[in-house]
């Protein structure tokens, strides 16, 4: 799979709940034709129901309005939630049922995507699901994470994903999809080159792995990476020690306070290997990192969904 790059695009840094929800309603209230959502978790909360209210205000102007979630990652949805927004006009969407036991791979195959566009010219993507435990009134539960608000042509490629995804759900469900496969591409809104990459379970199962191990190879003064579960394959790891070990800087903040203390377990259990070639490890303690973001030499950086 190539990368394609794209010129001419706008990137804002979202930082926590506070600041990306409400950017995200305030984009959804002012489409115009159509709203695409994805994300892993939706809670019956103050802000999974301020999203509600974003989309079915939307539905009611006219703007076609579709919702994906993962069954998994959002089961304790109540029925009544995504009934109100159906009956609102806001298709809504199932990402993989829950299979039968004799099934249970594919419990492994989620939506863990989180990505909005609106009116195939805003974007927003990165690593915050719609959920109250994103924002710091939470409390000790508050999770640190990040997204982007996006302007440019790069926002049709993200688009051409969002909608694909759409196409297959009303295939399965033989309801109809009217957005076109196609939208022509927004003009330039600013300075940045950029790249929408994906993986999935088939095609591109290391599609970002790929960057990921391409812009580490590339880093000559610094390379910090903030990852929530850091646990990456040989050649990744492999990849940050060969860094460090030319001079570059490499710094890792991983989880200090962690949500999965498993998951916090298996990455120290990689520090040794890596403090012996000279990378830094901080864990963040204030709350719970979510975040998966890069930056390499002042130059390329990128965000997980």
């Amino acid at each position: 799979m190539v990368t394609h790059w794209t010129r001419g695009n706008r990137v804002e840094l979202l930082e926590n709940g506070e600041t990306f929800f409400p950017r995200v309603f305030e984009a959804i209230e002012s489409a115009r034709t159509e709203v695409l959502v994805e994300t892993f978790i939706l809670e019956d909360d103050e802000v999974g129901r301020a999203l509600q209210r974003s989309l079915v205000g939307a539905a009611a102007r006219g703007v076609r309005v579709e919702l994906t979630v993962d069954a998994w990652g959002s089961m304790r949805l109540p029925a009544e939630f995504l009934a109100t927004l159906t009956s609102h006009g806001v298709c809504c969407h199932l990402f993989a049922p829950a299979p039968s036991w004799r099934l249970r791979v594919a419990w492994f195959r989620r939506l863990h995507r989180k990505l909005v566009v609106i009116d195939a010219e805003r974007a927003f993507t990165g690593g915050i699901n719609f959920a109250q435990d994103q924002i710091a009134a939470t409390g000790r539960h508050t999770k640190l994470d990040y997204a982007v608000d996006v302007h440019g042509p790069i926002v049709a490629d993200m688009h051409a994903v969002a909608a694909s995804a759409v196409r297959v759900a009303h295939r399965r469900t033989r309801s109809r999809a009217s957005s076109a496969p196609g939208v022509p591409r927004p003009p330039r809104a600013g300075p940045a080159t950029a790249a929408f990459v994906t993986r999935d379970n088939r095609r591109h199962r290391t599609a970002i792995e790929r960057e990921y191990r391409a812009g580490i190879a590339r880093a000559r003064r610094r390379l910090f990476i903030a990852n929530a579960y850091f646990f990456p394959g040989y050649r990744l790891l492999r990849g940050i020690r060969q860094a460090a070990r030319r001079g570059v800087d490499v710094r890792l903040v991983l989880q200090g306070e962690p949500d999965l203390p498993l998951v916090q377990i298996g990455a120290s259990l990689l520090y040794d290997y890596l403090l012996d070639a000279g990378v830094r490890i901080f864990e963040y303690c204030p709350r719970a990192l979510h975040g998966k973001v890069a930056v390499v030499d002042d130059e390329w950086t990128t965000w997980i969904r």
